[in-house]
Parts: structure tokens; sequence; C-alpha cells
């Protein structure tokens, strides 16, 4: 940190404490050159996460868009809102521990499948059908023979 009055580069913090709402610390500085005693603020540095959709275009990641489609997949099912929240709540944590900057939205498309996988087959069919743009039936039909194959009401993970 250099002095604002003579720029030096060595100083010795006089104070430290934390501001009023929690999002900074404040520190009072006296400079070793010319002893002039000054104020900084550490605050953490927040990038947020982007989405890298398919045309290119960047937006802000953003947990509702991810619940407001699982809900479109889940309506009229007998699925929590709990559950629900439980799913949103694992993709998020998971693409913001793994993506520094940006993820792509078929990352994202991909851990929504799993997730409704994991808590119902037709939510999982419902968000399958319009996330993998099936151009004819024969797609359709191989996303649902592995279902199919299985005893009622398992799934592979």
């Amino acid at each position: 940190m250099n002095c604002p009055r003579c720029a030096a580069g060595d100083d010795r913090v006089v104070d430290s404490r934390t501001s009023a709402d929690g999002s900074a610390i404040r520190r009072r500085r006296e400079c070793l050159g010319c002893f002039q005693r000054f104020t900084t603020y550490e605050r953490v540095e927040e990038t947020p996460l982007r989405v890298v959709k398919k045309n290119g275009e960047r937006v802000r990641f953003e947990r509702e868009r991810i619940r407001s489609g699982m809900l479109r997949s889940c309506e009229k099912l007998p699925i929590s809102m709990e559950d629900i929240e439980a799913a949103v709540g694992r993709i998020e944590t998971q693409c913001q521990g793994e993506f520094d900057r940006e993820v792509q939205s078929s990352v994202i498309g991909s851990l929504v499948m799993d997730e409704l996988r994991n808590i119902h087959q037709v939510a999982y069919v419902r968000f399958a059908s319009v996330y993998r743009e099936f151009r004819d039936v024969e797609q359709f039909l191989e996303t649902l023979r592995p279902i199919l194959r299985q005893p009622s009401g398992e799934m592979d993970s």
C-alpha cells in the first residue's frame, strides 16, 4: 500500500476493525516515511458466476432459472418444494465450487437432469424432452429405454 501523501511503500497497521455491515475490514495505517495516517478498506472480491449459453451469449448465473425449470418439469407431480430446493442448492453449490467465472449451460442442464432422475421419472422425462431438443420419436425413445427396462420406481444413477 502506497502512502497517499508521499507514495512511500512502507506503512504499519495502527488499528483494524470490521465495518458495521460486516462486508469489509477498515484499517488505519501510518506511513513510516512521513508518519501520515490514512484509512484503507479490505473487501472480498466477488466475481459472479456467468453462464455461457449455446449461442455463446454470457448471462449471470441465476438460481431462480434453475428452480423455475425444475418446477415446470415437476408440475402436478407429488414432489415437495423442499426436494426441489435441495436439488437446486446442490446444483448451485456444485457450479460455484467447480467453476471460477463461467459454466456452460450444458453442464447445468446435465446437473438438472441428474437431480430430476433421482427425484421422479416423469419430471426427468419432461425436462429431457425440452432440454435435449429431440428431433424425432426415436431419439425420445432412446432416453426412455433405460427407464422402461427397470423395475417400477428405480432409476440408474
